[in-house]
């Protein structure tokens, strides 16, 4: 299929550039092009040089992430930035990013499947990021030590506790990545239960003093379900074939 009816598919999908607000440096939409043919797609958590490789190993030519090239602001393509672009062009591998619009996404987004997967019947949005919500919050009846083994179950690592709130679970909400500091909003919320990838160390505090049970279950892990979800998506809509590279970084 073509590269560019690709993109367009997918800035209307995601939202990009309109509804989703975002950092600006993150860029979201088509960062690398290539010469306008997809023929197979790999999706990742994160363009980095081990990913590209990968996806030039798998003769894929786009590459679906999460996490893009762009976050800081203008900087040299020198060093590892270079080598991720070089690889990209030498591949011929097209790149499309996905950050806050992949998240909040009420499909395929991060936050919304990995409710569903962790059987949390979703009733709406809470927290706020970049003046806008980001994460969703639903119902779930069960057990503490029930949600912490279908979680380890659902992304394939342990997760860390915070054991602060009840043990009968039954309003929770889910902020993929780095969402420890929203946990004085959920509780304003009314969750009792939060579920996100890794916070500070201040956190502790804020978990153990709100009364609010807090899983961390990785950065990464928690953020593979929304790039997986958005390709197979892709490949049933467009019949074209993809594939997950798995690069995990523990944290």
């Amino acid at each position: 299929m073509r590269l560019d009816t690709l993109v367009s598919y997918l800035d209307d999908y995601l939202r990009v550039g309109e509804e989703v607000a975002d950092a600006p440096e993150a860029l979201n939409g088509l960062q690398v092009g290539n010469s306008g043919e997809i023929t197979r797609l790999a999706a990742a958590v994160d363009v980095c040089e081990a990913t590209v490789r990968m996806a030039a190993e798998q003769h894929a030519d786009c590459l679906l992430v999460h996490h893009g090239l762009f976050w800081g602001g203008l900087r040299p393509l020198a060093g590892p930035a270079y080598r991720r672009v070089a690889g990209l062009i030498k591949g011929n591998i097209a790149l499309y990013s996905a950050h806050l619009p992949l998240d909040r996404h009420p499909q395929i987004g991060n936050n919304s499947v990995l409710a569903r997967l962790l059987g949390i019947t979703v009733r709406g949005e809470f927290g706020s990021y970049h003046g806008a919500p980001i994460g969703v919050w639903g119902e779930y009846t069960g057990k503490r030590d029930e949600l912490s083994w279908t979680l380890t179950k659902a992304l394939g690592t342990a997760s860390r506790l915070l054991p602060f709130g009840p043990e009968r679970v039954q309003r929770v909400g889910v902020v993929t990545g780095a969402g420890g500091s929203l946990i004085p909003q959920a509780a304003a919320a009314g969750l009792d239960t939060y579920v996100t990838g890794e916070g500070q160390h201040w956190t502790f505090f804020d978990a153990e003093e709100l009364g609010v049970n807090v899983f961390y279950a990785g950065h990464y892990a928690t953020e593979t379900v929304g790039v997986k979800a958005l390709a197979e998506h892709l490949s049933r809509k467009f019949d074209i074939p993809w594939l997950f590279l798995d690069h995990p970084t523990g944290l």
